[in-house]
Formats: structure tokens, sequence, C-alpha cells
């Protein structure tokens, strides 16, 4: 069988792998999108769907950039994903709140987003709390044990499912090859040479990128890479539908364009078990009802199970390699929030040969531990 030829191969057709596939062929490279197929553990499929900038990156400003860049830049990739396909990918970005059921948990959420802001500098960090008449005008239904809320204007939600399809689509429509069912059996790596056996035949492409999600932990070694990633399960119920009520998205409540609302979530060290447990369910339900009461008149009509890619800090992982340049990892668990930066910044970074210094506190370096003496 004759080998297959190209500027890049992307290996993960999820949100990660297809956002950057698309942003490569939008920089003029003919490009392979290799897709586990089915059988992966698609995170894509199974998340939230929020645009979500509020509470993230303490500790490291970078990621908070990073993030705001991203969430600024959706409103363009709605534009162009719907020019290319004539899908809607429903973006809507009113801003965001956290709820809050305490005083402590408000103190301890302000200090938090004051921690944000001073870390954003010059780039400025907006944010408030929200409370009693104000807080009941913007959520109507909101109930009496929510006391407080902190809103943040940079978020929002999307259908995550028109997403990954429409950057399939926009993908294929721009001259990329889509393969599925293509999971990597073997490969070789020489700087800017990289082959890969799938059982669509061997993919020969001058770049990489490892963009497998949980399954770059084993794909990574092979490029002179490490991801050193792990899963940790959610879970998230949805409800039948209802007239639309809720006008902006919570960190753990949101309603669909459909009407359905989505019930979240759960922060499970499960492994990769998928199952679903009724004490956690009870759980999220519990929490839903006490924040809107007038959710318990809805019945759920679905609930499922899908693993995040964590980091150990819960930061991203971008990287090129050092011994095969040309080869390079993207992993991260905000998949929709960041789609925007990996199709229109990562994308032609790795095209260009060279990740921007922004993202270089983002390599795997920073869990290498030095043995003790």
């Amino acid at each position: 069988m004759t080998a297959q030829v190209y500027d890049a191969a992307v290996v993960g057709g999820g949100l990660v792998g297809s956002a950057i596939a698309w942003g490569l062929t939008r920089q003029g490279l003919a490009v392979a999108l290799l897709d586990e197929g089915d059988v992966a553990f698609r995170a894509s499929r199974g998340n939230f769907a929020l645009v979500w900038v509020q509470g993230k990156g303490d500790g490291q400003p970078a990621y908070t950039r990073w993030t705001r860049f991203s969430a600024a830049e959706w409103p363009r990739l709605r534009d162009a994903l719907g020019e290319a396909t004539g899908i809607e990918t429903e973006l809507h970005q009113p801003g965001g709140v956290h709820l809050c059921f305490s005083d402590a948990e408000i103190e301890e959420r302000l200090a938090l987003l004051e921690r944000l802001r001073q870390g954003a500098g010059n780039h400025g960090y907006e944010y408030r709390l929200i409370q009693g008449s104000e807080l009941a005008d913007m959520l109507p239904g909101i109930g009496p044990k929510v006391i407080g809320a902190t809103w943040t204007p940079y978020d929002g939600h999307v259908n995550s499912l028109k997403l990954l399809h429409a950057l399939h689509r926009a993908f294929v429509s721009a001259g990329g090859r889509y393969l599925p069912n293509a999971r990597i059996a073997a490969a070789t790596a020489r700087p800017h040479d990289f082959r890969l056996g799938t059982p669509s035949g061997e993919i020969l492409a001058s770049r990489v990128v490892l963009a497998a999600g949980l399954g770059n932990r084993a794909l990574a070694p092979l490029f002179g890479l490490a991801a050193p990633v792990v899963p940790n399960k959610g879970q998230v119920l949805v409800t039948e539908r209802a007239r639309q009520i809720l006008p902006l998205p919570t960190t753990f409540i949101r309603q669909t364009g459909e009407g359905t609302i989505m019930l979240g979530d759960s922060k499970e060290d499960a492994g990769f078990d998928l199952s679903q447990s009724p004490d956690v369910m009870a759980t999220i339900a519990a929490r839903a009802v006490a924040s809107f009461p007038w959710l318990a008149d809805l019945n759920i009509v679905r609930a499922w199970s899908a693993l995040r890619v964590m980091s150990a800090d819960g930061f991203p992982i971008y990287e090129q390699s050092r011994t095969c340049p040309g080869a390079f990892v993207a992993n991260c668990h905000s998949g929709v929030t960041l789609a925007a930066a990996h199709a229109f910044a990562l994308a032609p970074m790795i095209a260009e040969g060279e990740l921007d210094p922004m993202l270089a506190p983002f390599t795997a370096a920073r869990f290498d531990v030095p043995a003790a003496a």
C-alpha cells in the first residue's frame, strides 16, 4: 500500500485536534486528521459546553490570558465556521455567574477573583458580586439558599456537538483529509520526518500534532515528548425541555438553545470508569434544586459521564519535541473554550514550526521534580 504524504498529521479527532487541524488547513498545509473513532474516550461529546474564563488561571496568569484571548476570539470562530459550513454553533456570550451559598463561599470566591485581577495586570479583569434584587432580576426563580453570585463579562456557552460537527466539516471543506478508525499502530520519528502506521496505511508527514487526549500519555514518548495526563470523571444530568428562562449560564447549570437544562457536574478520580453513580447524580440534582427550586418540577431525561483530560496542575500542555522537531503535543481540559485559540493562534505557530514564548509556561517540563539528594 502506497504511503500517504502530508504537511501535517494531527492525531485525535476531538475538539482539540479538529480545531488545530482546521487551523492548519487555513495556513495552506495539506493535513490529515487521524481519528481513533467512537471507541475513544471522547470528552468532546460529553462536556458542559461552556466558553468560560471566570476563576481560571489562579497561580498561572499565562493561562488566564490564553483563556481570555480565546473567549474574545469566539465570535470570530462562530462566524468563520458558519460561513464555511452553514452550521450555527449557538454561541451565547452574555457573561456568566458562579453561585454562592454562604458568606464563606463569597469570601473565598472574591479572594480568588481578586488574585486573578492582580495577576492580569494591565490586561484588566472585570468582575463583581451580585446579590439581592439584582440577582433575582438577573436569574429568574433563583432560590433563597443562593445568597450571592460573582459575574464576569467574558463567559458564555455553545452547542459543543454542533461545534465538533462544524470543525470536521470545515476541515474537509478546506481540503483536509479525515481518516476515521485510524488508531496509531506504529510510529517512527526523526526531525521533521514522521511515519505513522494506521489501519488505513502509512502516513508520512513533516509535522505531527498529538491531540489524542488521554491517549497522548502513551503516544508522546514515541516522539520525545511527555503528556502526564490522567482521567477525571464528570457526570451531567439533562432535563426535559422548558421555556427559555435562564438568560445566562452558571458554572453548573445552563439552558441549551433547545430548552433542555444541563446540570453538572462532578469531579471524580475514578480511573477510566464511565459508569454513573446514583449518589453523585442525587448530589448534582439536589444542588441544582437548591439553586433554582422550580427545577424540581422538571423530569430528568438523559444523563451521562465523560472523562476530562487533566494534568497535575490543571493547566494545558503545549510543547514541541526537542529531539524530534516538528512533533507537538497539545493537551487541555477546556477544548470548547480554547477552540478559538487553537484554531487561530496555536495552529499558525505549529505551521511556522515554533511555539510563541507565551506558551512557555505550559511545557511538561514543569512536572519534572529533581530527585532528593
